[in-house]
């Protein structure tokens, strides 16, 4: 028996829930995949899949048992790509899962210069602000902007932290006045965001750190960021974004900052993997220019005028 091969046999079907699909992601047979498990079984002596004709449980033993597997193959797969990291071009089809508001409103302030700088990369970009499957869905990497990350079993690395802040565009705040302290917000239209972990008030916190609670209460809401920001540059009143996002807005007047002296939280942009082993050269290229790009925008631009 190929120990290995066994292992890699194992992870792969307690990945894909059965033994077909793990035969298909490994290019090869069901009744292959069956004899390597049960030959790795009869080697360690114990049982690591209790299996019917619906579904399949790992053991008590197969739990930590794969756990383990993981570790070895990722080190082993991992150490091997540093070998080749030298040598190897960025290159292939890179599978990414990425929030609308990537997706659409900051796509053409990253997308060129990256397929320009990696040309040997297919880029197949998924929009979906669900918080999706990354080894189900085949996904080599996820973008996703949100609070510190819980414990998981994904692996992440923080590309940036940035405030939400107040916006309103120039011919909303001409018709309906600047708020200069947060109780001003009560006389104002505020756009909320109706999306899936949307809060359902801004906690608004002074240069001195004291907070404030207010509700959104106009009379528009989204379940979008991208139709939120097309909402707030048509006039229809203030909303809360993450610097980062509208930050070109800012920089060319299209929106203007309510309250700069407030920050609405601050929110963390994220590389998400499902394991160590899928930082292959394309996933890594990603990462580290999504982490330059952001660095870039937060401190190599001019200061955002504030009205």
């Amino acid at each position: 028996m190929d120990q290995f091969s066994a292992m890699k046999a194992f992870r792969s079907i307690v990945d894909a829930g059965s033994f077909t699909a793990a035969a298909e992601r490994m290019d090869t047979t069901h009744s292959s995949m069956s004899r390597q498990l049960r030959q790795l079984e009869v080697h360690l002596g114990s049982r690591l899949l209790d299996r019917n004709s619906r579904r399949l449980t790992l053991t008590e033993a197969g739990r930590a048992f794969y756990q383990d597997c993981v570790d070895i193959l990722d080190r082993l797969e991992v150490a091997e790509q540093r070998l080749q990291a030298d040598r190897d071009v960025p290159s292939g089809l890179l599978r990414v899962s990425a929030p609308l508001v990537i997706g659409t409103l900051e796509l053409s302030q990253w997308l060129p210069a990256f397929l320009e700088q990696y040309p040997g990369i297919e880029l197949d970009l998924s929009c979906d602000d669900r918080l999706v499957d990354l080894i189900g869905g085949g996904f080599d990497m996820a973008l996703r902007i949100a609070g510190p990350l819980a414990d998981s079993t994904l692996v992440a690395r923080e590309l940036a932290v940035t405030e939400m802040v107040l916006v309103a565009s120039p011919r909303y705040i001409a018709q309906w006045g600047l708020p200069r302290q947060p109780t001003d917000l009560a006389r104002h239209a505020l756009i909320g965001f109706a999306g899936a972990r949307a809060l359902s008030a801004w906690s608004l916190t002074s240069a001195r750190s004291a907070q404030v609670e207010v509700i959104p209460h106009g009379r528009l809401r989204v379940d979008a960021i991208p139709a939120l920001h097309a909402a707030v540059l048509a006039g229809q009143g203030i909303a809360a974004f993450t610097r980062l996002t509208v930050q070109d807005d800012l920089l060319h007047g299209r929106l203007v900052r309510v309250l700069p002296q407030h920050h609405a939280g601050r929110r963390h942009y994220y590389a998400v993997y499902p394991h160590a082993r899928q930082l292959a050269p394309k996933v890594r290229a990603l990462a580290e220019f999504m982490a330059r790009h952001y660095a870039a925008l937060q401190h190599g631009r001019p200061v955002i005028p504030e009205a």
